[in-house]
């Protein structure tokens, strides 16, 4: 019971990592300055739709955590199995991270640099993402809410993961921009990028995973390695 209690703490850990590590390349895309991404396109156009039906008092972070606790509730009535305490952490702290990053980086300027400059911070900011997201995943601690729709088709339809987030991410831009939702060519770069790139990472962040949790399990003072 002790191990699986720890286990447990140790998948929450390298979520968090992983949180933190995709986080940073949400904020380094933000601050490119070339689009939101297209989860944030869809938030855009939502938002646009409701304020005109008179719901002002709604704000972008508002939306975000409604349609966030949206797709949980449907999991929890469908498939409950995917809900799990790292996707209550993410919805929560992830809003906060990139708050804090934008407040680190924010010296740095990068939206004022040149359109080539931009163009790799946002490449690079894809495959941090992606990275970052893969680890999130492969925790088995649970997943960003706005991941688990690509997660959850994945699995359910035995297709490529990479594939299926190019089409969920096109579908959020799609619905986003018929709506109002603002997007430019960053947007169509994540859209491309970060589902391949999460496809090469998602093997390696499962081995990296299982390794530090075998590692840390192995020298745990339970199993007598406590020199």
């Amino acid at each position: 019971m002790k191990q699986s209690l720890k286990e447990t703490i140790l998948r929450v850990l390298i979520l968090l990592v992983g949180l933190v590590t995709a986080h940073f390349g949400v904020t380094l895309f933000l601050l490119s300055d070339l689009g939101a991404d297209p989860f944030n396109v869809l938030i855009q156009g939502l938002l646009r739709t409701l304020t005109g039906f008179g719901l002002t008092f709604l704000t972008h972070g508002i939306t975000h955590m409604a349609v966030c606790v949206l797709i949980i509730l449907i999991l929890l009535l469908t498939d409950r199995s995917y809900i799990r305490i790292g996707t209550l952490i993410c919805m929560v702290f992830g809003g906060p991270i990139i708050d804090f990053f934008s407040w680190l980086l924010s010296p740095l300027k990068i939206g004022a640099l040149p359109f080539a400059a931009k163009l790799g911070v946002l490449a690079a900011s894809c495959v941090i993402l992606a990275f970052g997201m893969t680890v999130v995943i492969k925790s088995e601690a649970g997943t960003g809410p706005n991941d688990l729709v690509a997660v959850v088709i994945s699995d359910k339809s035995k297709k490529r993961f990479g594939i299926i987030r190019i089409l969920t991410d096109f579908s959020f831009v799609l619905l986003g921009a018929l709506q109002g939702g603002i997007w430019g060519i960053g947007t169509l770069v994540c859209a491309f990028l970060v589902g391949p790139a999460a496809n090469f990472f998602l093997p390696r962040s499962e081995k990296l995973t299982a390794a530090i949790i075998s590692i840390c399990l192995k020298i745990s003072p339970e199993n007598g390695d406590h020199k």
